[in-house]
């Protein structure tokens, strides 16, 4: 009840907003600033079956902006995850990007798609570390929460808009947007220790090395570390930096402590 009311009360906060911009312009779209309270109210409320809706057409837009692989990579991606059929029982839906881009990312709709980049510079145990890793965001919610927002800040790029046909000019753009949410999105240490973790546990559950997850965050530090532009996707998220090393200890610590 009380984030149901909270909820309510940004959604009238947006629209009173709303108000007091249209009454300095002359071709104001009412309905269109009531979609941007609605839009606000949604963000707060979203459900994971909403998030799901969201995940796959900003997947759907993904795919059509990128080259999808049906070669070498898809084979290997496909051999590699032939063990796992769904996150938390929704079936996953496996593409690859071929992109020299070092990423990969996984959505609530059990989309994951990796970057043909990241699976040349990462053998087997580490890839599969890297996308644990990735499943842990969307099974602890971290996505979730990256995309809510980026739909309150669709809601206020909306309200601001609302001047015509914004919803049409900004659905690309949108679904851009929250495409990038979840893409490159900064998550707190807290969250990259748990997704870490769950990385970790995916790894020894298909068979690889207790050392897969530590293994994977070395070689991204080292990447970022000596790379001459600006790193982004995973290797930003695994940049070199003292919060990394942590976490790159962490996972050696729980590695050497497997199984004694």
């Amino acid at each position: 009840m009380k984030r149901q009311l909270l909820a309510l009360l940004l959604a009238v906060s947006v629209l009173s907003s709303c108000s007091i911009l249209a009454s300095g312009l002359q071709n104001v779209d009412a309905a269109t600033l009531a979609t941007a309270a609605n839009t606000a109210m949604t963000a707060l409320t979203i459900s994971d079956d909403q998030i799901a809706q969201l995940s796959a057409q900003s997947v759907a837009y993904m795919d059509s902006v990128n080259t999808v692989d049906k070669g070498a990579y898809d084979k290997r991606l496909r051999k590699l995850m032939a063990g796992v059929k769904s996150i938390d029982g929704t079936p996953i839906n496996l593409k690859v990007y071929k992109t020299a881009e070092v990423n990969a990312f996984a959505c609530g709709d059990g989309s994951i798609r990796v970057y043909s980049g990241l699976m040349d510079v990462m053998d087997d145990a580490e890839l599969m570390a890297v996308i644990g890793h990735e499943i842990g965001h969307v099974r602890n919610k971290d996505t979730k929460n990256a995309m809510k927002k980026t739909y309150m800040a669709y809601a206020a790029r909306l309200a601001l808009g609302s001047t015509g046909s914004v919803l049409g000019n900004l659905s690309t753009s949108v679904l851009g947007d929250i495409a990038q949410s979840y893409l490159n999105a900064q998550y707190s240490q807290k969250q990259e220790f748990a997704a870490d973790e769950n990385g970790f546990k995916f790894s020894i559950e298909q068979g690889y090395s207790p050392y897969s997850m530590y293994n994977s965050l070395v070689k991204l530090m080292k990447l970022s570390g000596g790379s001459g532009s600006q790193p982004t996707g995973a290797q930003a998220a695994f940049s070199s930096h003292p919060a990394t090393e942590e976490r790159a200890a962490r996972m050696k610590a729980a590695a050497e402590a497997y199984g004694k």
